[in-house]
């Protein structure tokens, strides 16, 4: 009768409990800050390198003289040592992760709050901050509460226009952004066996914009197929009857399109009340919707046409850019007008390489639309990549499999 973060935690939820992290990663922002705190713990020294990772995705390249001269240091000290280090171009943080790094049981720790996207593959993963990091480096291990599980049934198979990230919103809008405050999110079900690892990705990716501290799905057949890709053998994880301090059920067939309007993610509407909206701006990418199941399916709705309003691709990683120019896809994104940018986060966070002005309207396939966000007066709508993609060949917000 236990949940899966309280098998991997070793522990009944509400209990607090010491534990070795597997995997411990920063990025380029929160590195710098962790770095200047393990210094002052014990002059730098890091307790397990192997389980260590610093990959450089938020400001890359850099964006002014400062940020490449933080980034000169961090840089010199993953390179000094036996740690994993991706610089500019590797990819987001949470898709190097992904990509046969992290494994099912997995205590797994970054100091990004999107680290819960791991918890795809059966781990526990979640994100802290940059002093617990420091301390993690120093040590190996951290403290944890076992978090409390509600259980998320799925059913049915999606279907038409409608893909994971609406599913995504669809739980955060039922949820709200504070409704699961300190839980985990476990996806069960049978629905959930349909689902690839890039639309499970997704799912977890926005278990945090609940308040949750993770989003988990039990290893399967899935799982292993994947992971087999990357030379990793495991062992699928069998589902025990659970106690959910709540449970959702949700019907995967009856999912539709739907739109986060700014400035909330758990304010979403179907996509057909909001056809007809003016855009300035789309973008497709980040470490929600940048896998290459995402960047194939825009290629699909825009190729052979042309998109009327500027819009952004961002690969989710080297390897996500490389499939994509192997099997053509990137081409197809090329020649229908969009820009490609380097693997990365720059737009998501208003860094660089896509920050709207004040006035503008965006809408992205990231995973927040807070004021500002990602620009200075700027406003966010988020939704899934086909409403991306026919909204840019519209110019407007337009509801995808329509005619635009």
């Amino acid at each position: 009768m236990t949940t899966l973060s309280e098998r991997i935690l070793r522990a009944p939820a509400g209990e607090y409990v010491d534990r070795r992290v597997d995997r411990a990663y920063v990025h380029d922002g929160t590195g710098v800050l962790t770095l200047e705190t393990l210094k002052a713990l014990n002059s730098g020294e890091i307790a397990f390198p192997n389980r260590t990772y610093i990959l450089f995705d938020h400001i890359i390249p850099a964006n002014n003289s400062i940020t490449a001269e933080l980034q000169h240091e961090l840089r010199d000290f993953a390179c000094s040592g036996t740690l994993h280090f991706s610089d500019i171009g590797g990819g987001i943080c949470h898709q190097l992760m992904s990509e046969g790094e992290a494994l099912p049981g997995e205590i797994i720790v970054g100091a990004d709050s999107h680290t819960c996207t791991l918890g795809a593959f059966g781990a526990f993963a979640t994100g802290i901050g940059a002093t617990d990091m420091a301390a993690i480096w120093a040590s190996g291990s951290t403290w944890f509460r076992v978090p409390e599980t509600i259980g998320i049934w799925l059913s049915g198979r999606l279907c038409g226009s409608s893909e994971a990230k609406d599913l995504a919103l669809t739980y955060v809008s039922h949820l709200g952004m504070d409704g699961a405050t300190y839980r985990a999110l476990e996806f069960v079900g049978d629905g959930s066996t349909h689902l690839s690892m890039d639309s499970r990705l997704t799912l977890c990716n926005l278990a945090v914009e609940t308040g949750a501290k993770t989003g988990m799905f039990y290893a399967d057949s899935v799982t292993r197929r994947y992971l087999e890709t990357f030379g990793q053998i495991i062992t699928p994880q069998e589902p025990a009857s659970s106690h959910y301090e709540q449970e959702l059920g949700f019907e995967l067939d009856d999912i539709v399109p739907v739109i986060a309007v700014p400035p909330r993610v758990d304010t979403v509407r179907p996509a057909s009340d909001l056809c007809g909206i003016p855009l300035d701006q789309v973008f497709v990418g980040t470490c929600t919707n940048g896998r290459y199941e995402d960047l194939s399916r825009f290629a699909s709705i825009v190729k052979g046409r042309k998109v009327k309003i500027r819009t952004i691709v961002a690969p989710a990683s080297r390897m996500v850019l490389e499939n994509a120019i192997r099997t053509g896809i990137l081409s197809d994104i090329v020649n229908a007008g969009c820009t490609v940018i380097p693997p990365g986060c720059g737009p998501c966070l208003g860094a660089h390489m896509g920050v709207i002005g004040k006035g503008e309207t965006c809408l992205s396939t990231s995973n927040r639309n807070f004021i500002n966000r990602m620009g200075v007066g700027g406003e966010i709508y988020l939704s899934s990549v086909s409403t991306a993609a026919a909204s840019s060949l519209a110019g407007e917000i337009a509801l995808p499999g329509g005619d635009v």
